[in-house]
């Protein structure tokens, strides 16, 4: 009998979980979902840390929505695109940080069956009041 995940289970005993009782998974989505969890910890890492390794602030810029872009923005954004990138998993992303879809045109992606669509830090602007920001992102297949 495959155990169910209960809640407070780690993303990635729970990606694993569910793997497992997909008869039909061949594990790309799950390695893409952990790229993505990587990621996602890099960059929660550095806002923690954000006052302190002067990343916080306007970056002197304006994404594709008008508004003004924020330094963490602009770092979660580099990163997701870093991991996505190098996974293989992953064909090309979207993101609120770049004007165009971004294609992954290299030998590791060849394969890949996914775009990832991404605001890379949700809420970003807020961060320096303390409200909750996030990164919110889609997958589909190629």
């Amino acid at each position: 009998m495959i155990k169910e995940p209960q809640i407070g289970t780690p993303l990635e005993e729970f990606i694993i979980l569910k793997e497992k009782n997909n008869p039909n998974a061949t594990g790309q989505l799950s390695k893409l979902l952990r790229d993505i969890g990587l990621a996602s910890k890099i960059i929660n890492r550095e806002v923690n840390k954000a006052g302190l390794v002067n990343i916080l602030g306007a970056a002197g810029d304006t994404n594709i929505q008008g508004e003004e872009v924020q330094k963490l923005d602009m770092y979660a954004d580099d990163q997701l695109y870093s991991f996505l990138s190098k996974g293989g998993e992953c064909a090309g992303i979207a993101s609120e940080e770049q004007d165009d879809f971004v294609p992954i045109t290299n030998e590791v992606a060849a394969d890949a069956k996914y775009i990832v669509l991404f605001d890379p830090l949700d809420g970003s602007s807020n961060i320096d009041v303390n409200v909750s920001i996030g990164t919110i992102f889609s997958i589909y297949k190629r």
